[in-house]
C-alpha cells in the first residue's frame, strides 16, 4: 500500500517495513483521532493489517526462561512480518519504562527491531528500538 519514494540509508534496519508501518499508524490516527484506549488502537491496527494482507501476530505471548525454569510471560501488541515488535501507546511522551519494555521483548524473541508508537494529540510519534546484542 505504501511505497517509499525517499532515499534511505543502507544500514537502517527494515526501512521499507517501518515506512509502511508508520503509514498504517497515521491511517488509524486519522480515522480515530486522539484519546482512545490502547485496545481500540490495537483493534484498528489489526484490522488495517488484515485488510492489506500483512503478516502479523497480535497479543503474542512469549515465555522468559533461565535454563528450564520459567520466569514469566511477556505479551506484546504485534509482531509484524515476523521481523518487528510493535507496541502501541496513547500519550505524548516516550517513557523510559516503555522503551525498556520493548528492548526486553527484543531480547526475549531475538528480533532486531522494535517500534514504539504513540498516538498523541497532534498525530503519531514513533521510536525505533534496536536489539544490539
Amino acid at each position: 500500500m505504501y511505497e517509499n519514494k525517499y532515499k534511505v540509508e543502507k544500514d537502517i534496519i527494515y526501512p521499507q517495513e517501518v515506512f509502511e508501518l508508520v503509514g498504517f499508524m497515521y491511517d488509524v490516527w486519522n480515522k480515530l483521532g486522539y484519546g482512545h484506549k490502547e485496545s481500540f488502537y490495537e483493534k484498528a491496527v489489526a484490522e488495517l493489517f488484515r485488510k492489506n494482507g500483512k503478516e502479523f501476530k497480535e497479543q503474542l505471548r512469549c515465555k522468559v526462561k533461565v535454563g528450564e525454569k520459567d520466569l514469566g510471560l511477556y505479551v506484546f501488541d504485534f509482531v509484524y512480518e515476523e521481523k518487528i515488535v510493535v507496541e502501541l501507546k496513547q500519550g505524548d511522551i516516550f517513557s523510559k519504562q516503555n522503551i525498556n519494555q520493548i528492548y526486553a521483548y527484543l531480547k526475549a524473541t531475538g528480533l532486531k527491531l522494535g517500534l514504539l508508537v504513540n498516538f498523541t494529540r497532534k498525530g503519531v510519534k514513533f521510536k525505533r528500538i534496536i536489539n544490539i546484542k
